[in-house]
């Protein structure tokens, strides 16, 4: 490969983020309905991360790493949407170099650790299900804690490796980002200087992050199947695969899209339709976790309920 010519280019210091520039008229509308998304997504995952640590009855394996999934959503959303949400409403869509370096660290760190703690949480609903007699023993505290601290610790690694890699490049000349965020593809086309064995440790770190996690998610969903319908009632059926659908579908949008956006990354005449695709892992998947995992339980409403009733009271001797 022919490494571009870069020396009478003048090294640039900010890049200019296009977002959502060919719907410029619709900006004040996109800003209102984006900006309500962040609102639901953090007051979703921040009442989940809130509850998990005060009340005791949601003091169980599952509810901790919902807990921590609520956790990365929250700094997710934050890491994307208030960024996108002043550039609809000003001209300086510019963003620093170094700036735009954090985003994509940040960016790639949680999405990582989104993916290990989406196997986790399957793993666990599979020896719930699949193994109910031994699921006290398999996942007590500690294997709990082991899974999580693995997964923000691994996704770190991952990361700062692929840092180290993306710190070693200059970048000069044009400097438009076509997204709305500081996305790894658009960046290293900006790269002056070769980005080809930085495209080839993203490309192994990316394998090594998301098709293992992702194949025992689908793998512990597909034994819960098996092993719900082998259940006698009916009721009990209809149940466990409304659970098991629900979190199906999240981990298919938030997968499928990913995987999608990955795929045809370089085709530069679906540049438009990978930016809609990327609006759904980046965006509703954190608006969505909430609601499908946590929110519409029997222990998170009854949990609200037992907290609202708390407020209230201490409200009232005051």
């Amino acid at each position: 490969m022919q490494k571009r010519e870069w020396r009478n280019e003048t090294i640039i210091t900010e890049f200019i983020l296009r977002g959502f520039g060919e719907l410029r008229e619709l900006r004040i509308l996109l800003f209102v309905v984006f900006l309500m998304i962040y609102i639901m997504t953090m007051v979703g995952n921040l009442t989940v991360v809130i509850l998990v640590l005060t009340d005791q009855h949601l003091q169980t394996p599952m509810y901790f790493f919902l807990g921590n999934l609520s956790c990365v959503e929250t700094c997710y959303s934050s890491t994307i949407l208030p960024r996108m949400l002043v550039n609809f409403l000003t001209e300086n869509h510019g963003v620093s170099v170094n700036g735009c370096i954090a985003q994509l660290w940040a960016f790639v760190f949680l999405g990582v650790t989104e993916c290990y703690l989406l196997a986790a949480m399957s793993y666990d609903r599979y020896v719930a299900i699949c193994k109910p007699l031994h699921y006290s023993v398999i996942m007590d505290f500690k294997v709990c804690l082991w899974l999580v601290t693995g997964s923000w610790i691994g996704s770190f690694v991952i990361d700062i490796v692929l840092l180290a890699f993306i710190l070693q490049l200059s970048f000069c000349g044009h400097n438009v980002i076509e997204h709305f965020f500081c996305d790894f593809v658009p960046m290293m086309n900006l790269a002056c200087s070769d980005a080809s064995q930085v495209k080839l440790v993203s490309a192994v770190l990316t394998s090594i992050s998301t098709m293992p996690p992702f194949i025992l998610t689908i793998a512990s969903y597909a034994h819960i199947i098996t092993a719900v319908l082998g259940i006698p009632s009916t009721t009990g059926r209809q149940k466990a695969f409304s659970t098991c659908s629900s979190h199906l579908i999240v981990v298919t949008i938030f997968y499928g899209t990913l995987i999608t956006v990955y795929l045809l990354q370089d085709a530069s005449e679906l540049k438009e339709l990978n930016k809609g695709f990327s609006v759904f892992y980046t965006i509703l998947t954190p608006l969505f976790n909430p609601l499908i995992y946590s929110l519409r339980n029997k222990e998170v409403k009854e949990s609200i309920r037992r907290t609202a009733t708390k407020c209230a009271n201490c409200i009232r001797l005051h």
